[in-house]
């Protein structure tokens, strides 16, 4: 079950407004508040807000980020600690509010983080064309990558709605 209105934190409101406005006459509703994700005040303000007009949350999707390119070398700290701010911090509070209400309303609800690849990089490679990967799934695995399909946040989309259908004691990682 998809949720009947979801709650839309974002410091440029009138991209929220104008979302909403779109989203119009769709079922459930957005309900745009201003929120800056660097700043703690707003972020607590805003579950204030939710947990007194709409109730218990249900659903966290963390998906504020902001990221700038350049070379570490050229890295400025200031910069560092605005994008740790928003990517890092920001997201532990939302997460850490989220839990607590979620815990104090007995809620079995859904946190999900959509990030970048610019956040993390580790070493999960997926089928790998080796020895222990069995002849008919190397086959298809090299004609897939051949065809140079790249994901569409449709795609991502998708995946959390299947995340946000699964058993509550059921952990996805997509």
């Amino acid at each position: 079950m998809l949720a009947e209105f979801v709650v839309g934190l974002a410091r440029r409101k009138d991209r929220l407004d104008q979302l909403a406005k779109k989203l119009s006459g769709k079922k459930g509703k957005l309900f745009p508040v201003k929120t800056d994700l660097t700043k703690e005040e707003d972020i607590l303000n805003a579950f204030k807000w939710t947990k007194e007009n709409l109730g218990p949350i249900h659903i966290l999707i963390n998906n504020a980020g902001y990221a700038e390119t350049g070379y570490i070398t050229d890295g400025d700290t200031e910069l560092w600690n605005k994008i740790f701010q928003l990517n890092v911090i920001g997201l532990s509070i939302a997460t850490r509010e989220a839990v607590k209400d979620m815990k104090a309303n007995n809620v079995d609800g859904h946190i999900i983080h959509i990030n970048s690849l610019a956040g993390h990089r580790n070493l999960s490679p997926g089928l790998v064309d080796t020895e222990i990967l069995p002849p008919y799934f190397a086959k298809n695995v090299k004609e897939y990558y051949e065809t140079g399909r790249i994901i569409e946040a449709e795609h991502i989309a998708d995946g959390v709605v299947y995340a946000l259908s699964t058993p509550p004691h059921v952990q996805v990682i997509i």
